[in-house]
């Protein structure tokens, strides 16, 4: 006699398949949102150390002159 508990479930299936089908798209939407942020904090690191190490070469801004009319 077969053990019921180890028949296939078609309902079963149905439900695990769509609940991977949601993790997997929650899962690279996380992924994706992860490398725009770590990008985004690359090219902010970049661009403070760049500015840092150049910006005594530039010497002082000047204060832009008014406008006359």
């Amino acid at each position: 006699m077969s053990n019921p508990w180890l028949k296939k479930n078609p309902f079963m299936s149905m439900w695990l398949s769509g609940a991977n089908a949601v993790a997997n798209s929650a899962r690279g939407r996380i992924a994706a949102e992860a490398r725009r942020q770590s990008g985004t904090a690359i090219t902010k690191a970049t661009q403070d150390m760049v500015s840092f190490w150049s910006g005594g070469l530039a010497g002082a801004a000047r204060p832009k002159a008014k406008k006359r009319r």
